[in-house]
């Protein structure tokens, strides 16, 4: 854990209080230098044998990390205090968001987890001769190279790199694990003198491969294809494209790290029950599709999963959560920032979450521009699609005034404005003004955007830090940020809501409690009741999918009372007497029902009728003593003795 903070005014660019910054973040922080990467490497170079240190510099954390390691020392962490607040027109104090930026910093760091993938090298080159066999000549000499033609008319004369020809059908897989199908498959069968001869075209002919450089300029071969790892694409007209792809392809041989971006606790799935389909919230947002669906849950494909993180927010059970970092890491982070700054003396603040391509854009802001405002905090998360309501709304009850989304050119906008649309239906803004999506791409329109909010909405003020799962974590801040409301409306498709019943309709057939995957609706085993406690529920619609009445409506929202996490009876009815010994059971208006509906039929007698009316042992009984008892076998052959074996002996 660091103890001290190495500061640099960047050649006098901007001003830093160090004394304030002490006083504020608790470390031990020196008079500040003003070219620590340059003329004061000795300072540097004296705060890494110290050990302990953490450096305001991010730029040049190339110098530090070589610095380090001529020094056999590990390399010191950075944190980038400039660009994110030093520099800016603001002229409102720093000192709360510097201090905010610190404590985060000082969090400890998520440990990643990853899975190896393995490249041999095999490639497989698919497009029009004319550019495939060049490119297969620059490769062959870095890879194991293999090109797909669709005609013999331009068979090269050469072994250095293997033809083959043929329709592609189908490719799955990522880098490492490609296999692809191919139709009319035919190879070289290298013989002697003259043109070399291919064998009889083969349907469905498979075979796998490391990586695919695709240059035939039409339909990608998957969806997303630039999230597909090991799936290089260039337009064969694009000579430059064509090198790029074939420079990326060159170097993608060894073991390589591929994260696991997400966790998946399959028992929590809402997807399907007794084949009936329920929620396909993450089938309907995953881009490159990795998951599918495998019964009554979905499965993750970790080699093909690019880690958008859309399917974290969404999901209403927490069956998937993003694990690179873990979702509780970044609620940490988000009530760290809002603590640190209100501590340091700020007020409302705002949080700005961004990807790497906001990074980037708020470092050209601060160098050529306006920068960002002093009471605005920026979050860097590596997939902004992973920052869901829940986060949101935990924002907002940590003591930050209003949330900006800043996506970069990959995210999907639909989902996050969903999100954010979400999000603001439980913060109860009816003018979606707390949580919005900056959708900008020029740095220095994000810096007017920013600073032209004349006027910020005031924070919670009494913030509150909740722990828990997401939805946990959703519930309280929802409570927190509406103390005078019981109940909020939610957008359609909102994984929070109740459950309607048709009391006329509905026959207590209990299917619906039978299909539920999270327990929101139950049963009571002493008397014919639907409960439903709405807390658990899901608004997946499987029990509106199974109600052979159709007597089931969803109802978006979300309920802030304690009662919604007690049961309520949705539907009870009388139950029915057992004609013979008075046991209740069943429901009496179905029994009744069943009754009037089978009296005038000629297949159920007044005796078949009244077992009908008689609970579960009792119809065993009735049955058992019946005329036509299906128990009832024939008779059992009497046992042969010892006499019957003598008689018979005598008689021959």
């Amino acid at each position: 854990m660091p103890k001290s903070l190495i500061t640099c005014t960047c050649s006098g660019t901007q001003s830093l209080d160090v004394r304030a910054l002490a006083d504020a973040t608790g470390l031990t922080v020196p008079p500040s230098c003003s070219a620590l990467c340059t003329t004061q490497i000795n300072q540097a170079a004296a705060a890494i044998a110290q050990g302990d240190a953490l450096f305001c510099c991010t730029q040049e954390s190339r110098v530090f990390e070589a610095l380090a390691d001529e020094m056999d020392s590990p390399a010191p962490p950075v944190l980038d205090l400039r660009d994110r607040a030093g520099w800016t027109a603001d002229t409102a104090s720093t000192l709360p968001k510097m201090s905010a930026l610190v404590a985060e910093a000082l969090l400890p760091a998520a440990s990643a987890k990853t899975v190896d993938v393995v490249s041999e090298g095999l490639c497989l080159i698919l497009g029009p001769a004319e550019v495939t066999l060049p490119a297969a000549e620059t490769l062959q000499e870095f890879l194991g190279v293999t090109v797909l033609m669709d005609t013999a008319s331009q068979l090269p004369d050469t072994r250095d790199y293997d033809v083959v020809i043929g329709k592609l059908r189908r490719a799955t897989g990522a880098l490492g694990q490609f296999r692809v199908v191919i139709d009319a498959l035919q190879m070289v069968e290298p013989g002697g003198r003259g043109d070399f001869v291919l064998s009889d075209p083969k349907d469905g002919g498979h075979s796998d491969c490391d990586l695919i450089v695709d240059l035939r300029g039409g339909d990608p071969l998957f969806a997303a294809h630039e999230k597909r790892e090991g799936y290089l694409r260039a337009d064969p007209t694009h000579a430059a494209g064509v090198q790029a792809a074939l420079l990326a392809a060159s170097h993608l041989t060894g073991v390589f790290e591929k994260p696991l971006y997400v966790r998946a606790e399959p028992l929590l799935c809402a997807h399907a029950r007794a084949e009936q389909t329920g929620c396909t919230r993450c089938l309907d947002l995953c881009p490159t599709g990795a998951i599918t669906p495998t019964g009554d849950h979905v499965t993750v494909d970790p080699m093909i999963c690019a880690g958008c993180g859309a399917c974290s927010s969404a999901c209403p059970s927490g069956a998937i959560s993003y694990d690179a970092p873990p979702v509780d890491h970044t609620m940490v982070r988000v009530q760290t920032l809002a603590k640190a700054y209100l501590d340091a003396g700020g007020v409302a603040p705002r949080l700005l979450t961004h990807d790497a391509h906001g990074a980037e854009m708020i470092r050209l802001a601060a160098r050529f521009g306006r920068g960002l405002p002093a009471d605005v905090i920026p979050l860097d998360v590596s997939a902004i699609g992973a920052f869901g309501h829940a986060e949101m709304v935990a924002a907002l009850a940590a003591g930050f005034a209003s949330v900006a989304i800043l996506p970069g050119p990959g995210a999907d906008r639909a989902a996050i404005m969903s999100q954010v649309a979400l999000a603001n239906a439980i913060a109860g803004d009816p003018i979606d003004t707390l949580v919005t999506l900056q959708d900008i791409s020029d740095p220095d329109a994000l810096s007017d955007a920013l600073f032209d909010v004349l006027t910020p909405t005031a924070p919670l003020a009494s913030p509150v830090r909740p722990i828990g799962t997401r939805r946990q974590i959703t519930r309280q801040a929802a409570r927190a940020l509406n103390s005078d409301t019981e109940l909020l409306p939610l957008p359609e498709g909102a994984p929070y809501g109740a459950v309607r019943v048709d009391t006329e309709a509905c026959t207590l057939c209990l299917s619906c409690v039978s299909l539920c995957p999270s327990g929101a609706l139950g049963d009571n085993v002493d008397a014919p009741q639907l409960r439903f406690q709405e807390d658990a529920c899901l608004q997946c619609g499987l029990c509106a999918n199974i109600c052979p009445e159709k007597a089931i409506t969803l109802e978006p929202r979300l309920d802030l009372t304690q009662s919604a996490l007690e049961q309520r009876i949705l539907n009870e009815e009388e139950p029915f007497a057992c004609i013979e010994c008075g046991a209740l059971f069943g429901v009496k208006s179905t029994v009744e029902r069943i009754t009037k509906k089978l009296q005038d039929h000629p297949m159920f007698s007044e005796e078949k009728i009244r077992m009908i009316q008689m609970c579960e042992n009792c119809r065993v009984n009735a049955q058992y003593h019946a005329k036509d008892n299906p128990f009832q076998g024939n008779d059992r052959p009497r046992p042969r003795t010892t006499d019957d074996y003598l008689g018979t002996r005598r008689d021959h």
